[in-house]
């Protein structure tokens, strides 16, 4: 059944809704006022990309109408396809494996690429790693200095950052933001950042494994950028794309690189706000989320329920996705309360999976609010 707080929260999504159409328009105009140009982005795909970074990198450009965002392999670089494009993004996953995937020649041409005047480089963690110049590592020696190899899988969870002053001037929307948080996965850490820009900071204390040294990763950098050649190279050490609230980053990074303005996007995406705390995965905190993970497929409804709103708690990246399955639950409620997580988390590669909701669900209370969230979803990506 449908209780009568769901019935009123029908009423404040369709709310939503309406003030998003105006949100919506007034990012659109932005984009025709401040720029004509389609920026074309390559996600390389090749082996050593992680699927699900590739996935989330692309529909976290698609937020900006300007950007026209596609998946490259090693052989559409070797076709020449990278001519056609103005940035490619190395997204997460493992940087030496990426590198090995793209091979020799290829890896040639990215530098060639890279070079040239307007064009971009994005590296998102193993990309960090995959642009670095580390001795006895697999790279692209781009960015010219090493990442540290000692205890570089220090673990995962939101960590937090600070803004620089030059951080500020691309980031401009978090001007007023004392601390900002990011999913952060093993990502690359530098201690020489020579010829670096630094344009945010860490200052969480990330050593989640027992023996792993503390105090090490403050003040580290987690945005920089540098010059190559006449092009740019941007480099984020954790992972906006998976962060909701800050997924617009990864398109302004692009937009960056390229020389394009840096458009406005819409407020309902620019939320830090979402995340005021780091939270580190331990051992205990893992046991927790693999816990929480199997009650998913628990008999009872408040039990799977519990488990969703629990793991949203914990900002587990894992859990969005197991939670797309939950949306063809047979408990209504249970529906409805993994859309909102969905929607929450800005998830918007699930926006097949809400579709089909709406079209097989026979509650119309829950199918209207199942098709506000979706046209809420569908908006962001349009």
């Amino acid at each position: 059944m449908i209780f009568k707080n769901q019935i009123l929260s029908i009423f404040s999504v369709l709310l939503i809704i309406t003030l998003f159409s105006c949100s919506k328009t007034y990012t659109q105009q932005g984009l025709n006022v401040k720029t004509s140009k389609i920026i074309n982005v390559g996600v390389y795909n090749g082996n050593g990309a992680s699927p699900i970074c590739v996935l989330e990198t692309m529909e976290a450009l698609k937020i900006d109408r300007g950007i026209n965002p596609r998946e490259i392999s090693a052989f559409d670089i070797m076709n020449g396809d990278l001519d056609k494009m103005d940035a490619i993004v190395f997204p997460g996953g493992s940087g030496s494996k990426e590198f090995n995937s793209l091979g020799q020649m290829a890896a040639e041409k990215v530098r060639e690429f890279g070079m040239k005047k307007d064009k971009g480089i994005v590296g998102i963690c193993a990309g960090g790693y995959l642009l670095s110049t580390t001795p006895t590592y697999a790279n692209l020696k781009i960015l010219g200095v090493p990442h540290t190899r000692k205890y570089y899988d220090r673990g995962r969870g939101l960590i937090g950052f600070s803004l620089t002053g030059e951080g500020k001037k691309i980031f401009y929307e978090l001007n007023n933001v004392d601390s900002i948080f990011v999913q952060y996965y093993d990502g690359p850490m530098f201690e020489n950042t020579n010829g670096l820009n630094i344009l945010a900071k860490i200052n969480t204390d990330i050593a989640t494994h027992k023996g792993y040294p503390h105090n090490f990763t403050q003040d580290k950098p987690a945005f920089f950028t540098k010059k190559y050649g006449q092009g740019k190279v941007f480099v984020s050490v954790g992972h906006p794309e998976a962060t909701a609230g800050l997924r617009w980053i990864v398109p302004r990074m692009v937009r960056w690189v390229t020389n394009n303005k840096l458009v406005s996007y819409s407020t309902d995406l620019i939320r830090p706000e979402l995340n005021d705390k780091d939270i580190l995965f331990y051992s205990d905190t893992k046991k927790l989320e693999s816990k929480l993970f199997w009650q998913l497929s628990d008999k009872n409804p408040k039990t799977v329920i519990n488990a969703i709103k629990e793991l949203h708690k914990l900002r587990s990246r894992p859990s969005i996705r197991w939670s797309i399955g939950l949306l063809r639950h047979k408990d209504s409620d249970v529906r409805l309360t993994a859309a909102r997580y969905l929607f929450d988390s800005e998830y918007t590669a699930a926006i097949p999976d809400l579709r089909a909701a709406v079209k097989s669900e026979r509650n119309e209370m829950l199918k209207n609010e199942l098709q506000a969230i979706l046209t809420k979803m569908e908006g962001y990506v349009k």
